[in-house]
């Protein structure tokens, strides 16, 4: 009886730890996608302020993440990190080519884990 309870509280952790990937990853689309809106406007101090929000979600999915996703939402961070960084300088419009590379990362990471 313990090894089946044991055995089902282990599969309950590895599920919601993808569920919990899961939510991250879509909240950090969200912003992503907000942050290049706001660039794509000249907007550079509302770019940063969603790029900031998609780099938290990023980083909170990449850390139950595993293998290929796990690469992207590394690879996205590092492009959000980017995209702060110019941001912060107003340089808009190479603040937005690097949010837009983190869009494109972020949605591979989550194809990625739906095979």
């Amino acid at each position: 009886m313990k090894k089946l309870a044991f055995a089902c509280a282990g599969l309950l952790l590895f599920l919601s730890t993808a569920v919990f990937a899961e939510q991250h990853a879509d909240q950090a689309l969200e912003h992503a996608n907000a942050a290049v809106v706001q660039g794509e406007a000249g907007k550079a101090e509302g770019l940063v302020e969603h790029a900031k929000l998609a780099m938290e979600h990023t980083l909170a999915a990449a850390i139950v993440a595993k293998s290929i996703p796990k690469n992207h939402l590394e690879a996205a961070a590092k492009e959000l990190q980017e995209a702060i960084d110019q941001g912060n300088l107003d340089h808009a419009d190479v603040a937005t080519k690097h949010a837009e590379a983190a869009v494109e990362h972020i949605k591979t990471s989550q194809q990625a884990s739906n095979k």
